[in-house]
C-alpha cells in the first residue's frame, strides 16, 4: 500500500520557516483551516478557531505540564579512593541529564550525555551541590537510572536548576519558561509540550465556553519519543514510544455525552487524540482510567472518538504527520502543507496552527486548489 511508505510523507521545508521563538500574543498565530473531506482550505488567524466550533461540540485539551527536565552538572570524582586524605570534588567534566520518567521515590529514568561519562556508580553535582545524583543502573536502550539526593522539595529545586527540554530544532534560548507551557497545564510529567495548546489564551477559552462548547481535559505525559524519527521505509516496522495517560471519570462523561447528543469531539493536539483513541472501546465509548499507550495512527485507521483536530505543522516523514493524514487524507494534508510553505507559515513547536475537520462554506475569493485569500 502506497501510503505505508515513509517517503510518501516527505515535503520540502525551508529551514528559515522553523519557528525559533514564540509570539508575544499566543492567539496571534496563523491558522490554516482544512476541510478533512475535500481538502478545501482557508487562511485565518488562531482567534478565528471559533468559526469552526459550534454549540454542542467538545474541545479536548491535554493538561499535562512540562517539567524543566534538562539538568546540566559536573561529574564528581572521589579522590580519596586514589589519594588518601583528599575529599570528593567536581572534576569539571560536564554531564547533561534529561529526565524522562519518574520510577519510584527519587529514582528517575534519564537520558545522559555524554553517555560514556555516566557509567554505573557515577556521581553528578548540580547547582554547587544543591542536587546530586548517582547512576544506579543502565537500561538496554542506553538510558540511565539515577537516584537523586537533595534537601527540600524536589520540584522547587528542579524549577530553579532545570531548563526546559526544547526540541532539537529550536536553537534559541527560551527567556520565559511559561511560554513552553499551555495556560491550562496542571499535572507535572512531560518532557515536551503539547504544542497545539500553546495558542490558547484564558480569554479565548472563555469565549469558546460561552459559545456552548464543552471543554474536557485528559492527561498524557509527552515523552521525547515524540521527536523520534521514522527510520524504516515501511512504516509498519516503526515501533512507537510508550506514554502514560489518565482520563478522569467526569472528563470521560463530558466526551461521551457529547457523542450521545450528536456533537463533535475536537482534539487539541495529537496527544489528546492519542489519549481518547487509546482509552475508548470499539463502540467509541471513552473509559476513565490510567494506562500506557503506544498507539500508532496512520492512514487506514478508523477514528472511534475524534471528529476534528487542532494541531501544529509537523516534521516531514513523522508519525504525527501520518496521524493527521489518517484523519484528512495524505494528499489533502500534503497539499495544505505545500500551501503553508508557500505562504510562509511558521512550523513546529512555536509555529502556526492548522485545523482539520468539517468546514462550513465560506465567502471570499477562492484561490485555485481551494484556498482563500484574506
Amino acid at each position: 500500500m502506497e501510503e505505508l511508505k515513509r517517503s510518501d510523507y516527505y515535503f520540502e521545508l525551508p529551514e528559515e520557516l522553523i519557528a525559533q521563538d514564540p509570539l508575544a500574543d499566543r492567539a496571534a498565530s496563523r491558522l490554516l483551516a482544512v476541510d478533512k473531506h475535500t481538502g478545501r482550505f482557508y487562511h485565518r488567524h488562531f482567534r478565528d478557531i471559533t468559526q469552526y466550533l459550534r454549540p454542542g461540540d467538545c474541545l479536548v485539551l491535554n493538561n499535562t505540564r512540562v517539567i524543566p527536565a534538562r539538568l546540566i552538572g559536573e561529574r564528581l570524582i572521589d579522590y580519596s579512593a586514589v589519594r588518601p586524605g583528599f575529599a570528593p570534588g567536581a572534576e569539571g567534566a560536564q554531564i547533561e541529564l534529561l529526565l524522562l520518567k519518574r520510577r519510584e521515590g527519587d529514582v528517575w529514568e534519564t537520558l545522559a550525555k555524554p553517555g560514556k561519562k555516566a557509567k554505573e556508580g557515577t556521581r553528578i553535582s548540580f547547582g554547587d551541590g544543591k542536587l546530586t545524583a548517582v547512576v544506579t543502573g543502565m537500561l538496554p536502550d542506553g538510558n540511565r537510572l539515577v537516584q537523586f539526593s537533595y534537601r527540600g522539595i524536589f520540584e522547587e529545586i528542579l524549577d530553579e536548576l532545570g531548563q526546559m527540554p526544547l526540541p532539537p530544532y529550536i536553537t534559541h534560548k527560551l527567556e520565559d519558561k511559561n511560554r513552553y507551557q499551555t495556560v491550562y497545564a496542571k499535572y507535572d510529567g512531560s518532557a515536551a509540550a503539547p504544542t497545539a495548546g500553546l495558542h490558547f489564551t484564558p480569554g479565548l477559552l472563555e469565549e469558546i465556553r460561552e459559545m456552548g462548547v464543552t471543554i474536557a481535559s485528559v492527561t498524557l505525559h509527552v515523552g521525547l519519543g515524540t521527536f523520534r524519527p521514522v527510520k524504516e521505509e515501511n512504516i509498519l516496522e516503526h515501533h512507537m514510544h510508550t506514554e502514560a495517560y489518565q482520563v478522569l471519570p467526569e472528563e470521560a462523561e463530558k466526551i461521551n455525552r457529547t457523542r450521545r447528543e450528536g456533537g463533535r469531539v475536537i482534539c487539541v493536539g495529537t496527544t489528546s487524540c492519542r489519549t481518547v483513541e487509546s482509552a475508548s472501546d470499539e463502540n467509541g465509548v471513552l473509559h476513565a482510567g490510567a494506562g500506557d499507550t503506544d498507539i500508532f495512527i496512520y492512514p487506514g485507521y478508523r477514528f472511534k472518538v475524534m471528529d476534528g483536530l487542532i494541531t501544529n505543522f509537523h516534521l516531514p516523514e513523522s508519525t504525527l504527520l501520518m496521524l493527521v493524514s489518517a484523519l484528512a487524507g495524505r494528499k489533502n494534508v500534503l497539499r495544505a502543507y505545500e500551501e503553508a510553505v508557500k505562504e510562509r507559515y511558521r512550523f513546529f513547536s512555536f509555529g502556526d496552527a492548522c485545523y482539520f475537520g468539517e468546514l462550513p462554506e465560506e465567502t471570499g475569493q477562492e484561490r485555485e486548489g481551494g484556498g482563500e485569500t484574506e
